[in-house]
Parts: C-alpha cells; structure tokens; sequence
C-alpha cells in the first residue's frame, strides 16, 4: 500500500461537520458529497482537490459527530489517504468501515507545506516528505483486509460468497 500526492493541510480538532456539513447530510450519494468536502473549513478546496492528494491534519481529525458521510466524502472526493495525528475514534472506524486508509503520524504536519508531495508507504510505516523519513503507526491487519477489500461491506459480502 504506497501512496504519492499533494499534500492540503488542516489543524487540530478538525470536526464531522467541517468534513460535510450537516445541510447536506439529506443525501448518501458520494459524488454528491464530494462537492462539498471540506467546504466550511476551506470554501474552494472541493474546486481544487483533485484525485490522488492526501489529507494532513493536526491532532482529533474527525472530531465530533459519529456520520460516516464525512471519510465517504472524503474518499468520493479521490483523497487516497488522510494522516493525522490523531483521530476521532469513531472517525477512524468508519473510514477503515469504507475502505479509506488513514494513518496518525505525530511529526509530519509541522514538516510539510500545503501543495508538498509526499510519498506513503503503508506496508513499511514510513512517510518520504521533504527529504526526510516520518514513521507512521501500522494499520492492523484486519483494517487492512478492510481496505483492500474496499470497506467492511464488501469484505462481508466476499466472506459470504466463500461460504457458499
């Protein structure tokens, strides 16, 4: 699992209702939601992201209410992965529920600039950003499963059919 993209940044305590803000919560639609990821906290970010870029955040990413519409948007948006210091608790489970991989780096915000690529290696819990190298926490084996399944559905469903 290797990701390489544009870094948009964000701070601390960055809540669900910053991700997709409720007014749009009448709609589970991802590509809708899409357009309006990220809006409250940066009103032009869902004209300028573009699939492939990464999310960095400060410490709480996800904060606030349990909607699983914000890692949805995120990822419908083509955000391949966010890294965080942290995360919400129930923000991290849900974006692993969906299939969106994420990641808690404590160092790495301070060390980027908005609009760095940077490089994700998964596999070997190491971030390449600006020359230098930046651990990142090993996602658990099942969340991986997860991921490479596409989400807890889909792996349900792929689990049900080797039932059969």
């Amino acid at each position: 699992m290797v990701f390489k993209g544009r870094v948009w940044k964000f701070g601390d305590d960055v809540d669900t209702d910053a991700i997709i803000p409720a007014r749009y919560l009448n709609t589970s639609d991802p590509a809708e939601l899409a357009r309006h990821v990220m809006e409250d906290a940066d009103s032009e970010f869902p004209k300028k992201v573009k699939a492939g870029d990464m999310i960095v955040a400060g410490k709480n990413f996800g904060c606030g209410s349990s909607r699983e519409h914000a890692p949805i948007a995120i990822k419908a948006a083509g955000i391949q992965t966010v890294i965080a210091k942290s995360f919400a608790r129930i923000f991290y489970r849900n974006a692993f529920n969906i299939g969106l991989p994420i990641f808690e780096c404590p160092d790495l915000a301070e060390n980027v600039k908005e609009g760095d690529v940077i490089e994700v290696d998964g596999d070997r819990g190491v971030i390449h950003a600006g020359g230098k190298e930046f651990q990142v926490k090993p996602i658990p084996p099942f969340m991986n499963e997860l991921v490479a399944a596409g989400g807890l559905i889909e792996w349900t469903k792929k689990r049900l059919a080797g039932r059969k």
